[in-house]
C-alpha cells in the first residue's frame, strides 16, 4: 500500500539542466563551458545561470509525472507524479545566500498519502528556524547552516550537492542533526534529443538508512536520480531511463557485497549454540536449556545443554537465550535496500505481492548465487487492469483475453499464486481465476473498484489483502471509486459499523466456509490511521531512538491529512473497529498472514506484536510467523521450526518470548542457510544504534 514518505523522497531525489535551446546554451557557456569552471562560480550564483528546467518521472518504464523548476531571484519548483491513483505534489521556493545556502525554504503540498506539506526554514541572523510535521524548533548556526528538508521535492539534491562538492572531504554537518556525504562513482555517456551528454554518478548517504543514487551533467547540474524501478530524467532523455535504473542496482549490490564482507561469518567447522532454549511450535512451549549444532546449511544436532562437543566444533554462547525458526514476511514488495535488514530483523523468508518483474528476478538470483545476503523469496505474480489509476509493476492488462494470458505466463513455476490488483475489471475474475486452477495458482489480492469482498470470495479467490479491502464493502456505495485514495479516507466511515450487521457476519461467514485467509497488513492500518504529526508513530516507539534523523523525522509525520477533531476521532475509532473486525475472523476459523506491505524489518516485528490486540498469545503469534506460514507455502519439511535435518533458518534472543514478544526486537544472532550474521554489525552499517551485543564466540578453529 504504501512506504514512509521520507523514504520515497529519498528514493525519487533528482534534477537536471533542460528548457533551453541549444542557442540558448551557448549563450551561457563561457561560465558553464566545462565541470571546473562552474565549481569557481558561487553555488548563489550559479542558480541564477540556470533558467528553467523540466524533467520526467518514469516509474517502471512509465510515465507517471513531471518536475519544473525555474530559477530567478528565488528558485521554484513543483513535483508531482501519479501510480496507483496516489503520489505527492510538491510545490517549494528556496532563496539562496551568495555562497549557495539556503536562507529561506519553504515547501507545501501533500504526501503520498495526503498529509499536508507545510515546511518552512529561514536564517536570520546567527540563528536558523524551522518548521516541519514534528513541530517548530531552532538552533545557532556556527559552522552548520545546511538544511535537510524533511518534505521537499527531489530538487533538494540541486542544494546539498553543490555545497558538499565545495568541500575537501565532501562531508557536511546539517541542520537538524547528521551529516550528509558525497561519493563520486562514475563517468559517463548518454544520448538523448539534443545530443551525447556526458554524466558523473554519485551516492549521497548520512540521514537515512540507504544511500540515494544520482547524476551531474558535466556543466554540475543535476541530470537523473534513479532506484531500481524509478528514476527522475532530464526532458528529452527518458530513453537512459532504464539503462540509469540498472546502474543504480549494481552500485546498491556493490555496496551491500561491501558491507556483507563485514558482518558475515561462514563457518568451515560445525558451530554449536550452547545453552539455549528452542521455541516449539508444536507445543507453543520452550524447551530445556539445549545445544543446537549446525553444519553446512542442516541443523544436524539437538542435544541436552551439557553435551560434549567434537573437538572440530566452533561453539557460541547462547548465554540462557531462545532460539526461534526464521520468520516469514509475508506481504513484501523484496528489495536490495531491505533485504539485509530483514535477515538482521529475522526475517529470512518473505513472501513478494507484487514488483517489477525483472528487478526481483534479478534479486533472487543475487540472493541465490550468494552474492547478495537475503531472505528466500516465494513470488506472486502481479496482475493489473490499464486505467488513469493502475499500479505499475508485473503485468499490465487490458483485456480479459490479455489478463488470462498474464495468468498463464506466470505458470512457469516460478510464481506460487497470482495477485489481483484494484484495476483489475470484476468481469474478468472468474476467468483469470479458472486458469490459475488449471495450472495450479493459488489466488490472492485486492478487491478490485467496483466490486465487493463477497463477488471475489464467490468467484474463487483463496487469500484477501489488506483489512480495509474487505471492509470497504460494507461501507461504500457501488459507483465509489476504490482505486483513489477513498480506499483509505473512507475509513473514517467504520465507527458506525456493528461487528453483529447482517453484512459483516455474511462476508465473515463466507470466508470461513470457502476457506479464504486474510492478509490484513495490520502495521500499515495502525500507521495510516494513528501516526500524527509531531508524535511518534506508536510502531515506532521502541526503536526510534536507534534510527538515523531522517527517519526520526520521518516517524513524528502522519500519513493521512486530519483536519478536524471529529476526522482524528473517526480515524481512531476506524482502527479500533479493524480490530475489533480481525478478532471475529480468528474466533471464526479464519486463516491470518501476517505482512507489513512496509518493507518488513522492525515494522514485521510491530505487525506480529499487534496481533496480541486480537486475542493471541505471544506463543500462538511466533507459531503463525514460523511453522505456519511454512505449511501454507508447503515448505515446512524444510522450514518453520528447528529440527533436524531442516534449513538452519533461525534466530537467537534473550529471555523468553511466549511471555513477552518484545524479545524478537533485540535479536543477537541470526542464521539463514547455515550462514551466521551479528545484528549489532549489520546495523552499524546503516546508521543504526545496535539494540544488543553479538554473542560470545568461545572456541574457533
Amino acid at each position: 500500500m504504501r512506504k514512509l514518505h521520507s523514504f520515497l523522497i529519498l528514493i525519487l531525489f533528482g534534477t537536471m539542466l533542460s528548457g533551453c535551446s541549444p542557442s540558448d546554451e551557448a549563450a551561457q557557456q563561457p561560465a558553464l563551458n566545462n565541470a571546473a569552471n562552474q565549481e569557481e562560480i558561487p553555488p548563489g550564483q550559479f542558480s541564477r545561470l540556470l533558467g528553467s528546467e523540466s524533467f520526467t518521472a518514469i516509474l517502471s518504464g512509465t510515465e507517471v509525472g513531471q518536475m519544473e523548476v525555474v530559477h530567478d531571484d528565488l528558485t521554484s519548483v513543483e513535483f508531482e507524479f501519479r501510480s496507483n491513483g496516489r503520489g505527492p505534489t510538491v510545490t517549494e521556493t528556496i532563496e539562496f545566500s551568495e555562497d549557495g545556502y539556503p536562507e529561506t525554504w519553504e515547501v507545501s503540498g501533500a504526501t503520498t498519502f495526503g498529509n499536508v506539506i507545510e515546511e518552512d526554514f529561514q536564517i536570520e541572523g546567527d540563528r536558523a528556524s524551522w518548521t516541519d510535521t514534528t513541530g517548530t524548533d531552532g538552533a545557532d548556526i556556527g559552522d552548520t547552516r545546511l538544511y535537510v528538508a524533511q518534505e521537499s521535492s527531489p530538487y533538494a539534491l540541486w542544494v546539498y550537492s553543490r555545497l558538499l562538492l565545495a568541500e575537501e572531504d565532501r562531508t557536511l554537518s546539517v541542520l537538524p542533526a547528521g551529516e550528509l556525504r558525497l561519493e563520486e562513482i562514475e563517468s559517463l555517456d548518454v544520448s538523448g534529443n539534443s545530443g551525447t551528454e556526458t554524466i558523473t554518478t554519485y551516492a549521497l548517504s548520512g540521514i537515512d538508512l540507504n544511500p540515494t543514487y544520482f547524476a551531474l551533467d558535466e556543466y554540475g547540474s543535476f541530470f537523473a536520480t534513479m532506484s531500481a524501478t524509478f528514476a527522475l530524467v532530464k526532458q528529452g532523455f527518458e530513453t537512459e531511463e532504464q539503462r540509469l535504473r540498472e546502474l543504480t542496482v549494481e552500485y546498491s549490490a556493490q555496496r551491500f557485497e561491501s558491507i556483507q564482507e563485514k558482518v558475515t561469518q561462514a563457518f568451515e567447522s560445525p558451530v554449536r549454540i550452547s545453552n539455549v532454549r528452542i521455541f516449539d511450535p508444536t507445543s507453543l512451549s520452550l524447551s530445556d536449556y539445549s545445544s543446537v549444532v549446525v553444519e553446512n546449511n542442516l541443523i544436524t544436532a539437538i542435544e541436552a545443554a551439557d553435551a560434549e562437543a567434537a573437538g572440530n566444533e566452533i561453539i557460541i554462547d547462547g548465554a540462557g537465550g531462545t532460539l526461534v525458526a526464521g520468520m516469514y514476511e509475508m506481504h513484501a514488495h523484496a528489495s536490495q535496500d531491505n533485504a539485509l535488514l530483514n535477515i538482521a530483523a529475522g526475517i529470512t523468508s518473505v513472501r513478494d505481492m507484487g514488483n517489477n518483474n525483472e528487478v526481483l528476478a534479478e534479486l533472487i538470483e543475487k540472493i541465490g548465487s550468494g552474492r547478495l545476503v537475503g531472505p528466500r523469496v516465494t513470488r506472486s505474480g502481479f496482475i493489473e487492469g490499464a486505467s488513469p489509476f493502475n499500479a505499475n509493476g508485473g503485468i499490465l492488462v487490458s483485456s480479459e483475453e490479455e489478463a488470462v494470458e498474464a495468468v498463464r505466463q506466470y505458470s512457469n513455476g516460478d510464481f506460487i499464486q497470482i495477485k489481483i490488483y484494484n484495476s483489475i475489471n470484476p468481469d474478468w475474475v472468474p476467468a483469470m481465476i479458472a486458469e490459475a486452477r488449471a495450472n495450479n495458482l493459488r489466488v490472492a489480492g485486492h478487491v478490485p473498484a467496483f466490486t465487493n469482498a463477497d463477488a471475489m470470495i464467490a468467484a474463487g479467490y483463496d487469500e484477501l489483502t489488506h483489512i480495509n479491502q474487505i471492509m470497504l464493502g460494507w461501507v461504500l456505495e457501488p459507483d465509489e471509486d476504490t482505486r483513489t485514495l477513498l480506499r483509505l479516507t473512507a475509513l473514517q466511515r467504520l465507527p458506525a459499523l456493528n461487528i453483529d450487521d447482517p453484512a459483516v457476519q455474511n462476508t465473515i461467514n463466507a470466508m470461513a466456509e470457502n476457506g479464504v485467509s486474510v492478509d490484513p497488513t495490520l502495521e500499515i492500518h495502525e500507521s495510516l490511521l494513528l501516526s500524527r504529526n509531531g508524535t511518534t508513530n506508536p510502531g515506532m516507539v521502541d526503536y526510534i531512538d536507534h534510527m538515523p534523523i531522517g527517519i526520526q523525522r520521518g516517524a513524528k509525520t502522519a500519513m493521512a491529512a486530519i483536519s478536524s477533531p471529529a476526522e482524528d476521532e473517526a480515524y481512531r475509532l476506524a482502527y479500533e473497529k479493524i480490530i475489533e473486525t480481525l478478532a471475529e475472523m480468528r474466533e471464526k476459523g479464519i486463516f491470518i498472514i501476517p505482512g507489513t506491505d512496509l518493507g518488513g524489518s522492525f515494522t514485521y516485528h510491530r505487525e506480529l506484536e499487534l496481533y496480541q490486540d486480537i486475542g493471541m498469545s505471544a506463543a500462538e503469534v511466533l507459531k503463525m510467523a514460523t511453522y505456519d506460514m511454512a505449511v501454507y507455502l508447503e515448505q515446512d519439511s524444510e522450514l518453520g521450526s528447528l529440527e533436524v535435518g531442516k534449513l538452519a533458518d533461525f534466530f537467537l534472543i534473550p529471555g523468553d518470548p511466549t511471555a513477552d514478544l518484545k524479545a524478537i526486537k533485540t535479536i543477537s544472532l541470526v542464521v539463514k542457510d547455515g550462514t551466521f550474521y551479528f545484528p549489532s554489525d549489520i546495523y552499524s552499517e546503516f546508521g543504526i544504534r545496535p539494540f544488543i551485543d553479538g554473542p560470545e564466540i568461545i572456541n574457533a578453529n
